[in-house]
């Protein structure tokens, strides 16, 4: 695979180091960097080829364009593409903006794949939504499913309206389950546990009741009740989260987190 990354943050370092883990030769890679000290570490790990601009060249020869810089760059980047483009697969994982925003940007180009990762991508574990427009060929579909499964877990969407949810669920998801924890957290050690130990309980916890959910393919419901005795500890902690609302909060605050990304949306298409 011959793929340009424009932009050298996180994601597409996570991207290309889960590609080298996988055996794809990144030699054949390119990046898109301005800063000296990121393209450095690009050259030195992955022997990857670097400019610190677009160049067109570097466009002329890959056969994936992988956007990842931010939402508020896209625009530019995208209009100083499009007189290059001609049979590449243009894979955006720049949050928020919908094909047909970048489809006008890039002055009528169709071949285009929206990603949404998470930032356990960073480690392997992420969970991406994808959507491709009618265009984006057989084979196309099967590179950007390639490329994103190098950062974790791959999920195609029957529409790209569907991408907001997926924004919502796993995208900010990350963020509700560490805030989770950080509850958890405090609690343990206002109960007289050290700040070490409570962070290891939690911490285990939480990669233990994951690993067992996935694993065992039950419902999460049968697998609450099965822990949860009548009149016991948890069935006390479950009724406070009943009293408090708890579960309707989270509910709530994924719709609102849903809305937001539709929000967000048309603002950037401006």
């Amino acid at each position: 695979m011959n793929i340009l990354f424009v932009g050298g943050g996180n994601m597409a370092t996570a991207l290309i180091a889960g590609l080298s883990n996988m055996g794809v030769n990144t030699r054949q890679f390119g990046v898109v960097e301005p800063k000296a000290s990121a393209r450095e570490v690009f050259q030195t790990n992955w022997q990857v080829a670097v400019w610190p601009e677009l160049v067109p060249e570097a466009l002329a020869e890959a056969e994936i364009v992988v956007l990842a810089v931010k939402p508020q760059q896209l625009q530019g980047v995208a209009q100083l593409m499009a007189p290059w483009l001609r049979h590449q697969l243009v894979l955006s994982i720049a949050a928020g903006i919908h094909s047909v925003t970048l489809t006008g940007w890039l002055n009528g180009y169709t071949r285009v794949v929206r990603a949404m990762p998470n930032t356990p991508a960073m480690i392997g574990a992420g969970v991406t939504g994808l959507y491709a427009g009618a265009a984006v060929s057989a084979e196309q579909r099967t590179l950007a499913e390639r490329i994103m499964q190098a950062a974790g877990s791959v999920f195609w969407l029957a529409n790209e309206a569907q991408m907001d949810a997926v924004t919502a669920v796993s995208g900010s998801g990350p963020a509700y389950v560490f805030y989770f924890m950080e509850a958890m957290e405090r609690a343990a050690v206002a109960l007289g546990l050290s700040v070490e130990l409570a962070r290891a309980l939690t911490q285990q916890t939480f990669l233990g009741a994951s690993q067992l959910a996935m694993q065992s393919g039950e419902d999460v419901g049968r697998l609450r009740e099965r822990v949860t005795s009548p009149g016991g500890t948890t069935a006390s902690a479950l009724d406070s989260f009943q009293v408090d609302g708890v579960a309707d909060g989270i509910v709530h605050g994924v719709e609102v987190a849903a809305a937001r990304s539709v929000e967000l949306g048309r603002l950037l298409a401006g």
